[in-house]
Order: C-alpha cells, then sequence, then structure tokens
C-alpha cells in the first residue's frame, strides 16, 4: 500500500511547483507514494504538504515554496518516519 502525500496549492499559478516535488519525491520513494495535488480555485497562497494525513510544511505557516534541499530533506524524514510506521 503506498504511503498519501497531498499537496494543496494556491491554483493561481503553483501548479508547476507541485508538479515538480510530485516527480522529486516520486524518483526519491519510486513506487512508494500516492502523490495527489490540490489547486484551490481562488488566489490563497497556499503550498501545504501533507503526510499520512499529517500537514509537514506550510507555505502560510513561514515554511515557503519547497525550493531548497533542506526543506527537500524535511519532507524526505517524515515520509521515511510514516513509512517505517507502516511496517
Amino acid at each position: 500500500m503506498a504511503l498519501a502525500v497531498r499537496v494543496l496549492y494556491c491554483g493561481a499559478g503553483y501548479k508547476p511547483k507541485y508538479l515538480q516535488l510530485k516527480e522529486k519525491l516520486e524518483h526519491e520513494f519510486p513506487g512508494c507514494l500516492d502523490i495527489c495535488g490540490e489547486g484551490t480555485p481562488q488566489v490563497t497562497g497556499f503550498f501545504e504538504v501533507t503526510v499520512a494525513g499529517k500537514l509537514v510544511h506550510s507555505k502560510k505557516r513561514g515554511d515557503g515554496y519547497v525550493d531548497t534541499e533542506s526543506k527537500f530533506r524535511k519532507l524526505v524524514t517524515a515520509i521515511k518516519a510514516a513509512l517505517a510506521q507502516c511496517q
């Protein structure tokens, strides 16, 4: 069973950032994740990443985009921890 990763993003232009993150995560965890993205219908500024139901990254709370290696590694750590709990 694949681990659920959800990304809620501002539908007014953040889709490319979501697709880039999805590609990186799929490369890091091939076949292990069920990654789903949802663009908001209005301008929200959201870029929220939830792993197994837990919010682990929030642009609105000051995390910004997942645009650095350290921010990406934070997600990888959260995903590894969630995968370990599933086994």
